[in-house]
């Protein structure tokens, strides 16, 4: 059976009481009822940057939990927010990871792909959605903060820039 059908048997008021017991139940069903209702709130945004400061972490002790951070902007993405939000977020995430290599020297080739990849999608992401001039300014301080990190990091972040960013 598929769910349009299970559901097809269910009244009005049945669904509701459904939904409002998922929304108690689910974090991730509160928040998304949450940002649907008020979906110009800047809350989940917010606790997107919060989720992701916390995981690549270069205050006192550093912290790298990038499976965290990264989920944090994958979650964000679910909540279908503006085009500019979810290229901010991302962008956020690539910064921290910068900062953090910058501020930790050399991490490793894994580290470097997850940043380097989310630059990439973000990079896409923007021309997609012609938001280049928006960005470029952002973008470029991302490139040129990666000019001293080794492992070709800094030369993939110029061509996803020149690419994506300021293709003319």
């Amino acid at each position: 059976m598929s769910l349009k059908k299970y559901l097809q048997q269910f009244s009005k008021e049945q669904l509701v009481a459904q939904i409002i017991e998922l929304n108690a139940k689910y974090k991730d069903v509160k928040t998304y009822y949450e940002f649907s209702i008020n979906p110009n709130s800047d809350k989940a945004k917010k606790e997107a940057k919060k989720i992701i400061i916390k995981n690549i972490n270069t205050d006192g002790s550093p912290k790298l939990k990038l499976r965290e951070a990264r989920q944090a902007v994958t979650n964000f993405k679910k909540l279908s927010p503006t085009e500019s939000d979810l290229a901010d977020i991302m962008l956020f995430y690539v910064e921290c990871g910068v900062n953090f290599t910058n501020a930790f020297g050399d991490i490793d080739e894994p580290f470097y792909n997850s940043i380097a990849g989310m630059f990439h999608d973000a990079g896409k992401f923007i021309k997609t959605n012609g938001m280049q001039e928006r960005f470029k300014q952002r973008c470029k301080k991302i490139m040129d903060d990666t000019k001293n990190i080794g492992w070709g990091f800094h030369d993939e972040v110029c061509d996803y820039y020149y690419n994506f960013i300021e293709t003319e």
